[in-house]
């Protein structure tokens, strides 16, 4: 079992339901916790009320008074997330490691109707209480699937049709001149050197991210992430509505 904490976290868990609830746990006096609680009783889940302090060891000080016990996440299958749309927006993930960049990221994906996140098996940060947590629990909607060698899972998407698009410092082509409206994978890199050599050589098309003149710094990459699939999102002519 896991142990996720922070309000949002647990609720949304709740919500897409996708992973057993064992029981949720509430401080004591915990204020503003009615939604959560409804949705608790919705799905027959335990709530129990307990000291502050029990909970302390689960997210230091972030877990906002409410802690769940639940199975861990379950990761999706690439053929499967393949199948959800005629056009995929996919979100590829190069041996990302910290997991507030991969919360953020994940965040933006839903927010951006992604279809599928691919994330690396091995030296990669993979999908944690923490990661739930910095996401807003957003993780809990999206199918992620955990691959054990990126660059096939490369070659497979693009084998079913989909773009390759990688985020390089060093590319010439700015992401905005793009077409980024079809079937599509948006490849990130990791936070300090970016895009690995086979992911890169993989990748159809590089594109860069301007700055203004004088830039010393490139940016980090949830940044960098998010830019591109806002791009995306325009492109593809969605509408500013929860899916």
């Amino acid at each position: 079992m896991e142990y996720l904490y922070g309000r949002n976290s647990v609720l949304e868990a709740l919500r897409a339901g996708r992973r057993p609830v064992r029981r949720v746990l509430v401080a004591r006096g915990a204020q503003a916790i009615g939604e959560l609680v409804a949705e608790a009783h919705v799905h027959r889940v335990p709530v129990e009320a307990v000291e502050r302090h029990r909970l302390d060891s689960f997210g230091g000080s972030h877990h906002q008074g409410v802690v769940a016990e639940a199975e861990p996440f379950p990761y999706a299958h690439l053929e499967q997330a393949l199948r959800t749309s005629d056009a995929p927006l996919v979100l590829a993930l190069d041996s990302l490691q910290d997991p507030q960049n991969f919360g953020t990221l994940l965040r933006t994906a839903q927010a951006t109707g992604v279809d599928a996140v691919l994330i690396p098996e091995h030296r990669a940060v993979s999908v944690t209480p923490a990661v739930s947590n910095a996401s807003a629990g957003a993780v809990e909607h999206l199918q992620v699937v955990r691959v054990t060698n990126l660059t096939r899972s490369l070659q497979q998407l693009k084998s079913n049709a989909v773009w390759t698009f990688g985020l390089a410092v060093d590319a010439e082509q700015p992401y905005w001149s793009a077409d980024l409206s079809g079937a599509v994978a948006i490849v990130v890199g990791s936070e300090g050197s970016g895009l690995g050599r086979l992911v890169r050589e993989t990748c159809d098309i590089l594109l860069n991210i301007p700055m203004a003149a004088g830039s010393v710094q490139s940016l980090n990459a949830s940044v960098a992430g998010s830019l591109v699939l806002y791009e995306a999102f325009r492109q593809r002519g969605a509408t500013l509505t929860q899916k």
